[in-house]
């Protein structure tokens, strides 16, 4: 029997499964049930314990919400112009700046460690989860399953849901405490299970990296990543610039970032300005051109942290308005 979209009700056409393991394909051909029994045993394979598998998963059913929110996801529904005006306004700048204050001597520590500037850390913070007022209420697993089991990106998500499995088991959490977005992301810094056992940091010392409820953790977590993938705390993130008259768009990058950096002097000579028309710093930096909004959208100059913002989400969108944030909270 065909396996039916959890949303349309729909048989699912015969999906392209090259590079996808037997398992993973597995679950475009058999229901549900079948495939959680498979996963069960594999993940036995995999050395988690009996006890965890049963506390997450002998409950655990697909959420045809998630798969709706995977199909319209803000960054392809939204134009560039939308998205900044809905992620960076003016009252969140604002109740960054706030944030910055009553976290200060936290945020010094935090910095003294990783070496990432407080402004860029309350971004992030203040735009996944609206400074942890809004981390998801999705149990996680479920989530993770419901996803593995889809079809689209059923390999990468069942990798996520086997991670969410070994925070379980080492960390002692429940199952059902592991609430998140509807694509798994957790707690305030809103890390994939896999980011979590990577850059999850125990900043207040109790032992265990909480980014559901503890701020040291979450500022620390955020840092660490960041540090891990290449941040420069001496740097920016970026900057608007103004492309001259018959720029060749072969330069302007994509989200991969893949087509060669140059040093600033070297875009200086091809007539690339600051937005005001001003020279561009005299700086030992290089960078890349991005339209996040396309040829007719503004241009930026970025540089090695943004390519770090682009490995925590791999969208222009995100990366960008991450700096803008960070930059109204300087101003401020």
């Amino acid at each position: 029997m065909k396996r039916r979209d959890f949303v349309t009700g729909l048989p699912i056409a015969a999906l392209g499964l090259a590079g996808l393991s037997p398992v993973a394909a597995f679950a475009n051909e058999v229901d549900f049930a079948t495939w959680l029994q498979a996963l069960r045993a594999e993940a036995r394979q995999k050395g988690l314990s009996q006890r965890t598998i049963d506390d997450a998963l002998s409950t655990v059913t697909p959420i045809p919400r998630v798969l709706e929110l995977d199909r319209r996801q803000p960054e392809t529904t939204l134009t560039f112009d939308q998205y900044i005006t809905r992620v960076v306004n003016d009252a969140r700048a604002e109740t960054a700046r706030q944030r910055i204050v009553e976290n200060r001597e936290l945020l010094g520590q935090v910095t003294a460690r990783f070496n990432v500037q407080p402004r860029f850390i309350v971004a992030l913070w203040a735009i996944e989860t609206d400074f942890g007022r809004l981390t998801g209420g999705f149990p996680v697993i479920d989530a993770l399953a419901t996803l593995a089991y889809d079809g689209r990106r059923s390999a990468f998500f069942r990798e996520e849901l086997f991670n969410a499995l070994r925070i379980i088991e080492r960390t002692g959490v429940r199952a059902r405490d592991m609430k998140g977005s509807w694509a798994g992301a957790m707690g305030q810094s809103q890390f994939m299970p896999s980011s979590y056992l990577a850059y999850a940091a125990d900043f207040d010392g109790d032992g265990r990296a909480d980014i559901w409820n503890s701020r040291p953790d979450v500022f620390a977590s955020i840092a660490n990543y960041l540090s891990k993938v290449g941040w420069r705390g001496s740097e920016t993130w970026g900057r608007q610039v103004r492309l001259p008259a018959g720029f060749d768009q072969n330069l302007v990058d994509d989200r991969r970032l893949s087509k060669g950096a140059k040093p600033l002097a070297e875009w200086q000579a091809l007539g690339v300005r600051k937005s005001d028309g001003q020279a561009l710093p005299q700086r030992d930096v290089t960078g890349w051109i991005v339209q996040p909004g396309g040829a007719e959208g503004p241009s930026f100059l970025v540089y090695q942290n943004y390519r770090a913002l682009l490995h925590w989400n791999r969208s222009l969108f995100f990366a960008t308005a991450v700096g803008y944030l960070a930059d109204r909270i300087g101003e401020g």
